[in-house]
């Protein structure tokens, strides 16, 4: 479920519609929870699928650490891709704001942790990074650990509208790691081991 105070608007002809803020999302902000409503697809039933479903999950879904597919039920399928986002998934099936979002601001992603089975050229942000690839979470894991880091502390001090869709044992975690006694597992556990690894003249 993404955050409640979120809008879908059309962006623009090249993006098409994202996922807006409406009011300020400070950092830390639980921004998405995978939640009992999303659904999980295993390649198989992908396969077995008519191919108007299968272009439809291939454009909305993301792929988990078993392969299976997720899609979202509700805006958070229409999060854009950043090289610079302000978003990031966490090992926990939850995303967090890595710095604040201010209201009329798009919340991004980083589609390179998201598993995808084909590199793709992303729109021109002035970064390094050009293209997104299959295996972008084993280059860049350790910086987005850093990110998350960062702000991970936050989250039991923010105001968390997705709170109640983190399961108690969940939160007792975050607690412990925000107090000192649990390291935060790495944003790596969410990598898929069976992504086709097509990777000659990357741009880096």
């Amino acid at each position: 479920m993404i955050h409640p105070d979120t809008e879908l608007r059309f962006i623009s002809n090249e993006i098409g519609y994202g996922v807006v803020a409406t009011k300020f999302i400070p950092a830390g902000t639980v921004t998405w929870v995978l939640d009992q409503l999303d659904r999980e697809f295993t390649p198989l039933e992908l396969q077995q699928m008519a191919p108007i479903y299968q272009n439809i999950l291939d454009t909305y879904t993301f792929r988990n650490n078993k392969g299976n597919y997720i899609l979202c039920w509700d805006n958070g399928r229409y999060v854009n891709h950043s090289f610079n986002s302000n978003c990031l998934t966490t090992a926990y099936d939850f995303e967090i704001a890595i710095r604040d979002i201010q209201p009329g601001e798009q919340l991004t992603d980083d589609y390179g942790y998201l598993n995808i089975p084909l590199p793709f050229r992303a729109a021109d942000e002035g970064t390094r990074r050009k293209i997104v690839y299959p295996d972008d979470l084993l280059k860049y894991y350790k910086v987005w650990d850093n990110k998350i880091k960062k702000v991970f502390g936050n989250i039991t001090k923010q105001q968390q509208p997705l709170r109640g869709l983190l399961p108690e044992e969940l939160w007792d975690k975050i607690e412990n790691i925000v107090a000192g006694r649990e390291e935060m597992d790495s944003i790596l556990n969410n990598f898929y081991h069976g992504v086709p690894i097509e990777i000659s003249e990357q741009t880096v």
